[in-house]
């Protein structure tokens, strides 16, 4: 056992990451968390194996053999990596090969990881890294004032952060005036993209507690001029396209702060690796990131208003809004939780987080202008405001492990409630009553609250 990472939290909450060995080798799955309070004292755990392990270390599939097993599974392969003998904590564990295959599929660029059993020689779990989708003139915002060097749209104020072309070095100018407000001018991407990270990084901090996209005070590059309608995050920078249209760049708050969510769910405890129903709840926090720096930015109607829609601004493929949280049927994805999420493709498997999100804060018929929220049991939620469904969203996220459910998410977000919140029960139970109202029921050994 050894510690990977401790970070930071509201109310002097910090999360402590562990990760395990068997016999000399790294335990993949065997991550867990223990929360402590400001004074050092444990709190809570998160635990992602409960069973013991017990598995054989001898292989009898070679590396070479696992690493051509793996490349199979790439249609245009660029880079592999040397295989990695680990445990994979499946029931009382699996020896495995770990091999990370980059390229593309199709046209879209992948980097997969490939754990390939090293009895048998069989392809037994597989998880991609990309994930899809005031004198600095901006397409979505106007004239903003950006925080950039002199001559390079690098952030000197908030480290790791910068924008460029496809090559990946910063744009760099004679001056700091950026862009010239047109959707098809990638410069002018470039103000949208560093205008969403910077408002992104600032609500992080200013509502959520945490120290930038990697909770440790750095952020990440991003690319532009991506010659696809999409945008991804590949765990190393984030990449946007264009609309089907062409006239705009995939560079609206909504998008940005969604691919950029996916960078802050990667640098929380259990990482982004795991099966499909970890990747649906993956694209929801996307979502909700989002959500929440466009509610921290609050622009006026006539910009970017905010809102719980998504891409509604870039009209990704002429339907408007790609993603709804309010009602995810709207577009086509589930409102509520079954047991056909787990092999729901993972953008639509967003929908019943995504809907749940929106009932913590704002509630079932909030008013005020804002839209109705159906829900799954005809139940009627109060919501407890965007910023504090947030922290607990962000409490939630600092216990996940790596084997991440709506199950485990639900659990986790009442626990956080109730240490972000230990002297109100009304944040608790919002949060129960939000995920039963998207058909994910009380778990054993959830706390009361």
């Amino acid at each position: 056992m050894f510690r990977t990472n401790v970070t930071s939290g509201l109310r002097g909450l910090q999360y402590v990451e562990y990760q395990r060995t068997y016999a000399g080798l790294p335990v993949i799955g065997g991550d867990f968390v223990v929360t402590t309070n400001a004074d050092g004292g444990v709190l809570s755990t998160s635990v992602n194996q409960t069973k013991a392990l017990d598995v054989g270390t001898k292989a009898t599939v070679t590396a070479a053999q696992a690493a051509k097993t793996s490349r199979a599974k790439v249609a245009k392969v660029g880079k592999v990596s040397t295989p990695r003998l680990s445990v994979l904590a499946d029931g009382t564990g699996r020896l495995v090969y770990e091999t990370v295959v980059s390229g593309h599929q199709k046209k879209a660029e992948t980097k997969l990881h490939v754990f390939v059993d090293a009895k048998t020689g069989k392809v037994v779990q597989t998880h991609d890294e990309v994930r899809d989708a005031a004198d600095d003139k901006s397409f979505y915002h106007g004239t903003v004032d950006l925080s950039t060097a002199a001559t390079s749209m690098t952030d000197p104020a908030r480290p790791g952060n910068q924008c460029g072309g496809q090559g990946g070095s910063a744009t760099t100018g004679t001056d700091s005036a950026w862009g010239n407000g047109s959707g098809t001018n990638l410069e002018t991407a470039c103000v949208d993209v560093l205008y969403a990270v910077q408002k992104e990084w600032d609500m992080l901090k200013a509502w959520l507690g945490r120290n930038g996209t990697n909770g440790n005070g750095r952020g990440y590059p991003a690319r532009v001029g991506l010659n696809q309608v999409n945008a991804f995050w590949n765990g190393s920078y984030t990449n946007y396209g264009h609309n089907q249209a062409n006239n705009k760049q995939a560079t609206s708050v909504d998008v940005v702060g969604h691919e950029n969510g996916h960078a802050v769910f990667t640098n929380t405890p259990g990482g982004d690796s795991g099966g499909n129903e970890k990747g649906g709840l993956n694209e929801s926090a996307g979502d909700i990131f989002g959500a929440l720096t466009e509610h921290y930015i609050n622009e006026p109607a006539d910009l970017d208003p905010p809102d719980y829609l998504v891409g509604e601004e870039v009209d990704l493929v002429g339907r408007g809004p790609i993603r709804n949280m309010y009602n995810p049927s709207a577009v086509g994805d589930p409102n509520c939780y079954s047991s056909s999420i787990p092999n729901t493709e993972v953008h639509k498997a967003a929908g019943p987080q995504n809907h749940w999100f929106y009932l913590l804060a704002e509630g079932s018929n909030p008013g005020g202008g804002k839209p109705t929220s159906p829900t799954c049991n005809n139940s009627a939620v109060t919501g407890i405001g965007i910023q504090k469904a947030g922290q607990i969203f962000m409490g939630g996220l600092n216990r996940k492990v790596s084997a991440w459910t709506h199950a485990r998410a639900r659990t986790a977000t009442v626990t956080a409630a109730k240490e972000l919140f230990p002297g109100s029960a009304t944040e608790c139970n919002a949060v129960k009553s939000a995920w039963t109202a998207v058909s994910v029921p009380a778990q054993s050994g959830e706390p009361a609250c």
